[in-house]
């Protein structure tokens, strides 16, 4: 289940972050945290089972677009379909009126998602 980011999940949050190649030093780390936190055109959204494993970011580009910053998911969990369940649950929160693209980090593996649907995706 996809639930939204809270300050109380920010270790777990950062860690998820830290596996994103972009994200290395803890300042920067640090720093994305923060714009998740202060920016309104920012999200991030954690992946829970019966613990937190994965997460999700996005920017709002503009009220029709938005752009995939940042998806993980903890190495022990990976090649279950988790990223791809993530991104359909955006989607579904989306409820599909909004063109979803990724960026140099999240492109390849959102294009590898094939979405069906009105969730128009670009790169």
């Amino acid at each position: 289940m996809l639930i939204r980011y809270k300050k109380a999940h920010e270790k777990i949050a950062m860690g998820l972050l830290s596996f994103m190649p972009n994200e290395k030093e803890i300042k920067k780390l640090q720093q994305s945290i923060r714009d998740y936190e202060d920016m309104d055109s920012r999200q991030l959204y954690l992946w829970k089972e019966e613990d937190i494993i994965g997460l999700l970011g996005i920017e709002w580009i503009s009220e029709t677009e938005v752009e995939l910053k940042d998806i993980s998911v903890n190495p022990s969990h990976r090649h279950q379909g988790i990223g791809k369940q993530m991104v359909e649950a955006l989607c579904e929160i989306l409820n599909g009126e909004v063109d979803i693209k990724g960026n140099e980090f999240t492109g390849t593996f959102f294009e590898r998602c094939h979405l069906e649907g009105n969730i128009n995706i670009s790169n």
